[in-house]
């Protein structure tokens, strides 16, 4: 039986199925719908959902949009919808590339200097004189 929350009046709202919800806001950037898909996990204890989306690789810019500004307005609208039914929801885009970062992998490797890994500068070097004639 679907969780049912009271509202106003004689009004019951069913909790909101949040993989069609998903469906329906990510599927209009996707240039091939059929290569979404949702995966849903819930926990009734501690009423949490979490929401696996993988799609095809090429569609990734038009999804996330510039700066992140289209999956972070999805994920709000996810999320405003989980808490009018006092639960909270995560959504994980899966990809089979894996995350790429700025340094060039240095967070992976340890050097031995518990993170300090800023590099030590050489002492300024004197300005050289010139010679008079």
């Amino acid at each position: 039986m679907p969780n049912k929350t009271q509202l106003s009046g004689d009004q019951v709202a069913d909790r909101p199925n949040y993989e069609e919800l998903v469906r329906f806001l990510i599927e209009p950037f996707l240039n091939d719908p059929q290569s979404l898909c949702v995966h849903s996990e819930v926990n009734q204890n501690q009423n949490k959902i979490w929401l696996r989306v993988a799609f095809d690789k090429s569609d990734r810019g038009k999804v996330f949009g510039r700066g992140g500004r289209n999956i972070q307005a999805i994920r709000t609208a996810i999320q405003t919808a989980a808490i009018s039914h006092n639960e909270s929801v995560f959504l994980d885009i899966y990809s089979d590339e894996p995350p790429k970062s700025d340094d060039g992998d240095r967070r992976g490797r340890s050097s031995g200097n518990s993170g300090n890994s800023q590099r030590r500068k050489s002492p300024a070097k004197p300005a050289p004189k010139i010679a008079k004639k």
